[in-house]
């Protein structure tokens, strides 16, 4: 068998790609939610303080509980004397008191509460240093590389870091695997113990589609946040960090957002079930099989596309009979510029059978006598 190589070159009749853009905060990352492609890498894999940001832990730890049904909204939690006394940014819970499930995803969500954290992890784990084991726990299984927690609620302590990819990372499995709890995000102020806050989320108001999720502060670290807008199909998440104040962190966040929104759009480049290309077939009652994708592919690529997206067929061919519909026969590189490559497989799109004894006679003599 030789290895067969067909290469397909597209060239995109725009003339530049997108605009490159820089950033006054010392951590960014954008990512499309959709592609995952990274529209904009700042240190992106570089521990840093994460302030309030980290709370999206503790938030993603309290919807896994819901979710699975050992939590309901409406349960009432105890209030100890720790929370109370917690400081920084917070709900005002009352000592000794109750509080509800629900109250507590709004004084973390939109009151940013320290106290509101404390009051999760002692109620979910029995004290707050157990709640951290399970949150360094849960991050090494949904994949986050660049993350420890010290405490459940960000406030400024040594080792407890996250990477602006981890937060994306975080923020896109809240976002696919809550969907029943991400509208908490949005809510634009809250009432709690007589005290109305405001979502500290500057970005939900500024007209771009932003729904969710975190702000952050800290004294060392700076303004940052993690943000995620949604505009038509596509959604953005952004990450950033290390800002002077609140206004650079939504003016900076707004311009970036928008600058992902209006520079990149997605392309659906292969559509599932339609016949790509075809492969040719050895011994078979059918001289090619057509090759199938089964899912969408869709890239991110500058709205002006830069020229030449490069399409490369490889299989090893041709692909001996019997083929059956489903086998995975070959796979179709797609280089757009700027963005890198992606490898989709190809499946058989039919069944083949295989010649019989005298079909593969004289597909031999074929082969050799007529050149086919």
């Amino acid at each position: 068998m030789l290895r067969k190589l067909f290469t397909v070159f597209l060239v995109v009749a725009f003339s530049s790609g997108a605009q490159a853009i820089d950033t006054q905060a010392t951590h960014a990352l954008l990512i499309d939610m959709n592609t995952h492609s990274v529209l904009l890498d700042k240190g992106g894999d570089e521990a840093m303080a994460p302030s309030s940001m980290s709370k999206l832990m503790t938030a993603y730890l309290l919807f896994q509980r819901l979710k699975e049904g050992r939590v309901k909204l409406d349960d009432q939690f105890t209030i100890s004397e720790k929370a109370w006394r917690t400081q920084g940014s917070k709900t005002f819970v009352p000592i000794g008191g109750q509080i509800s499930v629900e109250d507590l995803i709004h004084g973390i969500i939109i009151q940013s509460g320290n106290d509101a954290c404390i009051v999760v992890a002692e109620n979910l784990s029995g004290n707050e240093e157990a709640f951290v084991e399970n949150m360094n726990r849960v991050a090494k299984e949904i994949g986050l590389k660049h993350s420890h927690f010290v405490n459940a609620t960000g406030l400024p302590e040594d080792g407890h870091v996250m990477s602006p990819r981890d937060l994306a990372t975080l923020a896109e499995r809240i976002i696919r695997d809550f969907p029943e709890y991400y509208h908490y995000f949005s809510i634009p102020e809250y009432t709690y113990n007589g005290i109305k806050q405001q979502n500290r989320n500057r970005l939900l108001t500024r007209g771009l589609g932003v729904d969710g999720l975190k702000t952050g502060h800290a004294e060392e670290a700076g303004y940052g946040i993690t943000a995620s807008a949604k505009e038509g199909e596509r959604r953005l998440i952004l990450v950033i960090n290390g800002l002077p104040d609140d206004k650079a962190r939504v003016e900076e966040g707004d311009r970036l957002l928008r600058w992902g929104l209006r520079e990149f759009q997605n392309k659906k480049l292969v559509t599932k079930g339609r016949t790509v290309a075809e492969a040719d077939v050895w011994f078979g009652k059918a001289a090619t099989i057509p090759l199938v994708a089964q899912d969408d592919l869709v890239v991110t690529m500058p709205a002006t596309t830069p020229q030449g997206i490069a399409f490369t067929l490889k299989y090893t061919g041709p692909i001996p009979a019997p083929i059956e519909k489903g086998a995975k026969v070959a796979e179709l590189v797609i280089n757009v510029p700027g963005q890198g490559e992606q490898s989709v497989p190809l499946f058989a799109g039919e069944s083949v059978e295989k010649l019989s004894g005298f079909g593969r006679i004289g597909a031999v003599l074929g082969h050799y006598l007529l050149g086919k």
